[in-house]
């Protein structure tokens, strides 16, 4: 689609404004919006933002990253193959946007210029990366200013899905209408808690649909009266919303999955333990791009099936990375890895981004996997994990992002600018949580993710 094409739809659909989206350092949907009348002028020259938003947290709070203060512009320039009527919101259509210098060169602090910048190393490697994203969220309603969830059901109980009927219906359409497929839907364990889970496409594409749904997610709620929050732990006493991350590596023609092996009692390819094996290594790191906020690690601890170690194994829901079974007929197009430790706080830029980094040093360095942990990693005893190389995941976000500065591979795949802006923006979250109560976690992470 270019930009005359937009247009064209826009005045169709009878669109006011079109948000041009995009995601932070601190996790957050954030846009402005162009009238439709100056539309076709701001898809060529983006629209004008202060550098200081990059450096900004989840709390509207602006960090003293150097070069991200009141003086200086980039652009939002959207692309136009994101363009989405948005069907839960009157007269107004959305795109996703890089962040443009103002000599028309990629902001170093693009978060999706990075992974634009990952895809083409593996690009090289004549291979894609493949994703798809499983979303937890939970409905609200608002009482005395306490958020409750709308029911109190059982995992996969069809008394919850009754109880969300409507909203679950009409959200299934708004995807649909957006080009955006459902490919299964359940009620969750938590209460007032879902799961919907969408369709693996190219990393970009992944993470600019995981924008689009989220925001979807969030809207056709705000309709219906209620709040969806996709926070990783809504309330302590209630499960975690983890937004696990499917993936797989394919040639650039997506003719072959190059995970997979047919001979293999796995189904897994040497490619694939390798990137597995990269994934691991770098995954106290890679947790500070895919679980990074102080709500994060309400969530991933043992037991709670959040992957709470460094392990992998085979249909192993307490491992971080699982590899679960293929389905007969559909072995090849079946074989993926999913990543646990990943919840919809983070930015998908950056997590794919790091997921291939990871990987990639896997690839690059021939890593070969530790032992597959086939059982309950915290039904064994200290010495047997560490015969098995088996660690504890980060604590805390604290932990997560000192592993992240330490790691040579993932911050310098995200170039020093973003580097140093993400982790002052996180670190100073988990400043100013580790001050507030449990209250004041909660409202700084239910309405905002």
């Amino acid at each position: 689609m270019d930009a005359t094409e937009v247009v064209r739809r826009a005045g169709e659909a009878d669109l006011r404004l079109v948000r041009f989206l995009w995601c932070g350092n601190d996790g957050t949907v954030r846009a402005k919006a162009s009238a439709v009348g100056g539309l076709e002028d701001r898809l060529r020259t983006g629209i004008g933002l202060t550098v200081a938003m990059q450096a900004m947290n989840g709390l509207d709070q602006l960090q003293p990253v150097e070069g991200m203060g009141p003086v200086g512009e980039i652009r939002l320039v959207p692309d136009p193959e994101t363009f989405r009527v948005l069907p839960y919101a009157p007269n107004l259509g959305a795109m996703l946007v890089d962040h443009v210098q103002l000599d028309g060169e990629p902001a170093p602090v693009c978060q999706r210029s990075f992974l634009k910048r990952m895809e083409g190393r593996l690009a090289e490697r004549d291979a894609k990366l493949e994703v798809a994203f499983e979303n937890e969220f939970s409905l609200a309603t608002v009482v005395n200013d306490r958020f409750v969830p709308i029911d109190s059901g059982l995992c996969f109980s069809t008394i919850s899905a009754t109880a969300a009927q409507d909203y679950v219906d009409e959200l299934a359409a708004a995807l649909d209408e957006q080009g955006i497929g459902l490919e299964q839907y359940y009620s969750e364990l938590g209460h007032g808690q879902h799961e919907i889970s969408t369709p693996h496409a190219p990393a970009l594409r992944a993470a600019d649909e995981q924008l689009l749904v989220r925001e979807t997610i969030r809207g056709v709620a705000a309709r219906h009266g209620l709040v969806a929050s996709l926070a990783p732990k809504p309330w302590p006493e209630n499960a975690g919303n983890g937004a696990h991350i499917h993936f797989s590596l394919w040639d650039l023609e997506g003719a072959r999955n190059r995970f997979h092996d047919g001979s293999a009692t796995d189904h897994l390819s040497g490619e694939a333990r390798s990137f597995i094996a990269g994934v691991l290594e770098h995954l106290p790191a890679l947790c500070g791009l895919t679980a990074p906020s102080f709500n994060s690690y309400r969530r991933i601890v043992p037991q709670y099936w959040a992957g709470a170690y460094v392990c992998w194994g085979h249909d192993n829901r307490e491992a971080s990375v699982r590899v679960p079974s293929v389905f007969s007929g559909m072995e090849e197009s079946s074989t993926n890895v999913e990543l646990k430790a990943a919840d919809a706080s983070s930015n998908p830029y950056l997590s794919l981004g790091g997921l291939i980094a990871a990987g990639l040093d896997g690839l690059e360095r021939g890593l070969e996997p530790p032992e597959p942990v086939e059982v309950d990693p915290a039904t064994l005893s200290e010495q047997e994990r560490e015969r098995l190389a088996i660690v504890e995941m980060p604590a805390t976000q604290a932990d997560a992002l000192d592993a992240l500065a330490a790691d040579d591979v993932l911050t310098g795949a995200l170039g020093p600018v973003l580097a140093e802006s993400y982790l002052a923006v996180r670190r100073s979250e988990w400043a100013a949580y580790s001050e507030g109560d449990e209250a004041f976690e909660q409202q700084g992470h239910f309405s905002k993710y």
